[in-house]
């Protein structure tokens, strides 16, 4: 047993989490059920939020942190790293569908996931790795772009409508775009947190810069071909009120959005690559 993991701040933030999403989650499950996917994604994001932070305190608390074949600091670091996006995602996102001004539960869940997202947020400080540090990949700023990369994914994938998509090749062809960069930023993050990254044959810096401007090709492409196929001699709706035209604009913003971290994310391989390992 390690009690001193429950005092430290690390464990701290954590315990407050653990407290903020459960209240979160119980609020709005009070509420009543919705169907729309934007509601399921805010409950799975404080069911999953409050499970994985309570999971991860009880595998320290009793020591088996240091039994598990994995890389326990950079799986922390990339859970805390995810949470701190998904929970934010989660208090615009429920607000902005489901809640109104004389709502009080709703009202009560977003401000104690605004708290839980500080916290999160709090923990990521705490656990990045610092300059001069040795410490995984996930605890670096390029290993927590690859985390925020594949959460930019995720939102992309709930606001897609698989009805309009299909109907448009170009769009296919964005939708290809977001999954495949998704399931290789996703190898990378579980390659990592597997301590694999020593099986690879050949220089994984290397091998992550390749991907790195692929991926910003690509997503160069979808930059351009989803609003010219989505918006094009398709206004928005005078009666739109969060209908399938805005869940397209969510898309777009998403698309450039990923396209700007993976650029960073480039830059900093190329600077690791060519620059640092020559020093």
């Amino acid at each position: 047993m390690e009690p001193k993991t429950l005092t430290v701040p690390v464990g701290i933030v954590r315990m407050l989490a653990v407290v903020l999403t459960c209240i979160s989650f119980s609020l709005v499950a009070s509420v009543g059920h919705s169907s729309s996917s934007y509601w399921a994604w805010c409950m799975f994001t404080w069911c999953f939020c409050c499970f994985f932070t309570l999971f991860i305190l009880l595998m320290e608390f009793c020591s088996l942190n240091t039994r598990v074949p994995i890389s326990w600091d950079d799986f922390t670091t990339a859970f805390a790293m995810l949470a701190t996006l998904m929970v934010l995602t989660a208090s615009i996102i429920y607000p902005t569908f489901f809640s109104c001004p004389t709502c009080g539960k709703q009202i009560g869940a977003t401000v104690t996931s605004w708290l839980a997202f500080i916290l999160y947020a709090t923990e990521v400080g705490l656990t990045r790795a610092k300059p001069g540090e040795v410490s995984g990949f996930l605890s670096t700023v390029p290993g927590l772009l690859k985390v925020l990369e594949a959460f930019v994914a995720c939102i992309i994938f709930i606001s897609l409508d698989s009805s309009y998509y299909s109907r448009f090749p170009g769009l296919q062809w964005c939708v290809a775009v977001y999954s495949l960069c998704f399931i290789f930023a996703l190898l990378i993050i579980l390659f990592t947190i597997g301590r694999l990254l020593a099986l690879f044959p050949f220089s994984f810096d290397k091998v992550l810069t390749g991907y790195n401007v692929l991926a910003v090709l690509m997503y160069m492409t979808a930059v351009v071909v989803w609003p010219f196929y989505s918006f094009n001699k398709n206004p928005r709706p005078s009666g739109c009120n969060h209908c399938y035209w805005d869940s397209l604009a969510v898309v777009s913003f998403m698309t450039c959005f990923n396209l700007v971290v993976y650029v960073v994310d480039t830059c900093y391989s190329v600077r690791l690559v060519f620059f640092v390992s020559r020093a």
